[in-house]
């Protein structure tokens, strides 16, 4: 239904919410119906007045209460399958509807799979679990149980890494790991090294420890050799934290030269390096680890959070080859986590075992670099990107701050994070992180980049006609 033409003086809410709205009211009075295509944005905007950010505010806003749909390349329709349309409100209590709402869209989330084969076979996973339950609510065996340490070692060995039983520890997730991590390297006021734009996780583990985080230049091939070593001769620092495969939130990932001169600084300096490898396993052959490099000096971490799914909360950690080290990390985990949960890591062991793993890795690597191509097709050059990373990293055009830039963005249902979560020291760049996967369909995602995309072509005063 090409034709239809709102009257915005219906409604009293703001612009892009009228919008929704008047779909809603139409919906009700029988003007629209399900199936009926809505005007473009442009052909909205220009028969409208108003501007196009608006409309396509105005038609997310619709999206969300599930008024409408979008498809790519075929444009925007009314779908008149709620029960909000038919003017009645329902909350449904179920808990599948209720966790369904329950996202984050700060943190930088894999796309979820939607394959129906795939996910049948994820559930099933899941449903042979469930025959024998009790066990499973058990305490279990601290750092994993033998045949869930095969499977983390297999799952390492994809990554070339081949660390003994003892070396290896399962646990409830990245996070806690690095905290116990640094809580035994370091004492408060000690010095570690990271990236100058790092995750953000670690800040907060910096910041909880008491401990000095300083940032190290990067190029395209991530952190600089000479100035790690110039950094271990002036700070003396205790560990060095590094993210290097697809590196959040940069997307950069440090090639093998590269990766073989940071591991000959870190040896030189007898320095410890934590390796978070959360994306390491997203690239079908990516660069050896450190871990493989330096096995003495590197604690290695491969969460399943960016690979397979973050409600695992699930890491497998690899411990350098020292036995002091293996018994302290030991007592740290176990006094701040006790075991990571059973349920969870017989899901991961099992599907490891099975090949669901493998099957939901090769669903990433075939959907991110569709929507990195959507992202190209759409947005202004001058972002960097990896065509296998989740997000981009967005340097502002001239006008726009990062905290402005977000502010806008806020309704587009896509994660956009300022940069001041990520810089280290100095003053933050006027960039942000931009995430694109998560629970955004593809046609949901063209619609929230078409709205950033529209922004970027003017300062923000040409982009905040909502009211």
């Amino acid at each position: 239904m090409k034709n239809w033409h709102p009257d915005l003086g219906r409604s009293s809410s703001p612009l892009y919410m009228a919008i929704a709205d008047l779909i809603e009211m139409d919906l009700r009075g029988g003007q629209l119906s399900a199936g009926d295509k809505l005007p473009t944005h442009r052909d909205l905007a220009r028969r409208l007045a108003i501007d196009v950010t608006t409309v396509a505010r105005g038609y997310l806003e619709a999206q969300k209460r599930g008024l409408v749909q979008s498809h790519v390349g075929r444009g925007t329709f009314v779908t008149g399958s709620t029960a909000a349309a038919r003017g009645t409100f329902t909350v449904d209590a179920s808990p599948d509807s209720r966790r369904a709402a329950m996202v984050d869209p700060s943190m930088n989330m894999p796309p979820e799979p939607d394959d129906p084969a795939l996910l049948a076979r994820m559930r099933e996973g899941l449903s042979a679990l469930a025959a024998d339950l009790v066990p499973l609510l058990r305490y279990q065996s601290f750092g994993g149980a033998a045949m869930d340490k095969e499977a983390a070692a297999l799952w390492l060995g994809r990554r070339s890494l081949t660390p003994p039983q003892e070396r290896i520890f399962v646990a409830p997730g990245a996070h806690p790991a690095l905290l116990a991590i640094f809580g035994m390297l370091t004492k408060p006021g000690d010095t570690v090294l990271a990236e100058t734009i790092t995750y953000p996780g670690m800040r907060s583990i910096a910041a909880q420890l008491r401990l000095r985080l300083v940032g190290l230049p990067v190029d395209d091939h991530g952190v600089l050799p000479d100035a790690f070593a110039d950094a271990c001769e002036r700070e003396k620092p205790k560990a060095i934290y590094l993210n290097p495969t697809l590196q959040n939130p940069l997307t950069l990932t440090m090639p093998a030269a590269r990766r073989a001169a940071i591991a000959a600084v870190a040896q030189t300096y007898r320095l410890p390096i934590v390796e978070d490898d959360a994306y390491g396993f997203i690239p079908a052959d990516g660069p050896t680890p450190l871990a493989a490099l330096a096995p003495q000096l590197t604690w290695y971490i491969g969460g399943l959070s960016k690979c397979i799914g973050a409600g695992l909360r699930l890491a497998y950690v690899a411990a350098p080859d020292d036995s002091r080290a293996l018994w302290s990390f030991a007592g740290a985990m176990r006094a701040g986590n006790v075991m990571a949960s059973p349920l969870t890591t017989a899901l991961a062991t099992r599907w490891i075992e099975d090949g669901t793993a493998d099957a939901i890795l090769g669903f990433l690597r075939t959907e991110a670099p569709a929507r990195q191509a959507l992202a190209a097709s759409l947005l202004p050059a001058g972002y960097r990107a990896d065509p296998l990373s989740f997000n981009i990293w967005l340097p502002l055009p001239q006008g726009w701050t990062r905290s402005t830039f977000g502010t806008h963005m806020r309704a587009c249902g896509l994660g956009v994070m300022a940069s001041d979560a990520f810089a280290v020291d100095g003053t933050p760049p006027e960039a942000v992180r931009v995430s694109l996967g998560g629970p955004v369909t593809r046609p949901q995602l063209q619609t929230a980049l078409e709205f950033m995309a529209h922004a970027l072509e003017g300062p923000p005063e040409m982009a905040g006609s909502f009211f």
